[in-house]
């Protein structure tokens, strides 16, 4: 089989035109993946704008060191703050939870799957936005 440079080139260009971390392409029983790593797209982030956005701070204070414990989503998805839109959140700064206690919701595949608190303590800051996409180990909320 011989590979296609040309498809592989058009496909990597459009990773950075679009702005995604990952493509596939699938012609009969051809199947191609491109992906790029997430330390290049902060590096785009930076660099492509002087002034600070709101995703680069974001990433910033994303890098810094948090200090507490940290509550991390166990897949990758969506994740939402609270069970249905309009409902009361799960948590909010300040609040005071118990460990296995739902922090979240992160969806994935249509399946909600419910976040459980780590630990015991109180809400210090929570990381991501309703409606957020997610990483599998992304801190989503610290306790302090």
């Amino acid at each position: 089989m011989k590979i296609n440079k040309k498809i592989i080139k058009e496909l990597s260009d459009y990773l950075d035109e679009f702005n995604l971390t990952e493509l596939e392409y699938t012609e009969k029983d051809t199947k191609i993946k491109v992906s790029k790593n997430n330390i290049s797209i902060r590096n785009q982030l930076e660099s492509s704008n002087n002034q600070p956005s709101l995703a680069t701070e974001k990433l910033k204070n994303n890098n810094q060191k948090k200090t507490g414990i940290e509550v991390t989503s166990p897949i990758i998805g969506t994740a939402y703050h609270a069970p249905e839109p309009g409902a009361k959140k799960f948590v909010e700064v300040g609040k005071k939870i118990k460990k296995g206690d739902t922090v979240m919701i992160v969806e994935a595949m249509k399946t909600m799957n419910h976040v459980p608190s780590s630990a015991d303590g109180i809400v210090k800051e929570v990381c991501v936005e309703d409606g957020q996409p997610v990483e599998f180990g992304q801190t989503i909320i610290i306790l302090e």
